[in-house]
């Protein structure tokens, strides 16, 4: 049980998450504290939390997700809240409501929180500013997905002993469409860490330079250095045309296998947000492999997800 001396210590005064662009790192390290309560909580006792006891909480996903809306939920119950999930095919915007409209209708409803995953970029922060209940961003288009970012670096921080600066994280793929590897770049920036975002040409475009980090088209001179390999899927259903030749020739030339795996230090580990093309940007034997913090990922995002929900839900 949380204790209110440690509650009050980590006021929260946002009462939404919509990206990870403007966090600061008395932010991040109130999110990271709870959620290693919340993660120290769940391995040692199994019955639920009560702090959003009472609390209904929604997943408005316009977008189809196993991983993230069911981490969302599970997030939810174990912090003892009632979840409804609603699914783009069968809300009322298939009739012709408008994404406003959805929303102020869940809040009439007595909603307390809504989870929302969107196609179009913005849509999340559009949402905040028209209703009164938190709101967190599930992922909106291209533009940025928090919760992973902030799972993610939970995730490295754990490798990392809690100190960022000086290391080297490579994230390697579809980074030009990918809303992940934009909320990893602010993050992993915030917090001290360098970045190295590698992939073809086509899909890593010089631009996000800008952005601080370094881009690469090599895969050996991308990995050499890192200690940290965050492999990203290639998304075609958010690209209208090809950007390489073929999927065998983009696993021939960027695909981390058993062979390449030599290139990597010797304690550097592998990341992936999920869903994972086999044999395409990661091989099976390494994905399952001791470097693979994959699955510690997926159960890091249960207690980032609880800590986010608990502290937009009671902010100042």
């Amino acid at each position: 049980m949380i204790s209110k001396d440690f509650m009050k210590n980590l006021s929260w005064s946002r009462k939404d998450m919509i990206s990870t662009e403007d966090l600061n790192p008395a932010e991040i390290d109130k999110i990271f504290a709870m959620a290693d309560v919340f993660k120290a909580s769940l391995k040692t006792d199994k019955t639920k939390l009560p702090y959003l006891k009472g609390k209904v909480v929604v997943n408005l996903f316009f977008e189809p997700s196993t991983r993230t809306r069911t981490a969302f939920e599970m997030a939810a119950h174990k912090l003892s809240a009632d979840v409804i999930s609603v699914a783009s095919n069968i809300s009322s915007s298939v009739k012709g409501e408008t994404l406003k409209d959805t929303a102020r209708n869940i809040e009439a409803l007595m909603a307390d929180m809504i989870i929302v995953r969107h196609s179009s970029s913005g849509a999340a922060k559009y949402l905040a500013e028209r209703v009164k209940i938190p709101v967190i961003n599930a992922g909106d288009g291209a533009h940025a997905h928090p919760t992973q970012a902030l799972l993610d670096a939970f995730t490295m921080r754990e490798k990392f002993k809690g100190d960022f600066k000086g290391r080297k994280i490579t994230i390697l793929g579809d980074i030009l469409f990918s809303r992940v590897a934009r909320s990893n770049i602010y993050l992993l920036k915030t917090l001290g860490a360098e970045v190295t975002l590698a992939g073809p040409s086509t899909l890593v475009p010089r631009e996000f330079e800008k952005l601080g980090v370094r881009v690469c088209y090599n895969l050996e001179e991308a990995v050499a250095d890192a200690d940290a390999v965050m492999l990203l899927r290639i998304q075609h259903e958010r690209q209208s045309a090809t950007h390489f030749p073929s999927i065998s020739e983009y696993a021939n030339v960027f695909g981390l296998n058993l062979r390449r795996e030599s290139l990597l230090k010797k304690d550097a580990f592998i990341m992936h947000p999920g869903p994972i093309n086999r044999g395409v940007e990661l091989d099976t034997p390494l994905a399952d492999s001791p470097r693979s913090v994959i699955l510690n990922q997926v159960t890091n995002g249960v207690a980032v997800r609880m800590a986010v929900m608990n502290l937009c839900m009671h902010h100042k």
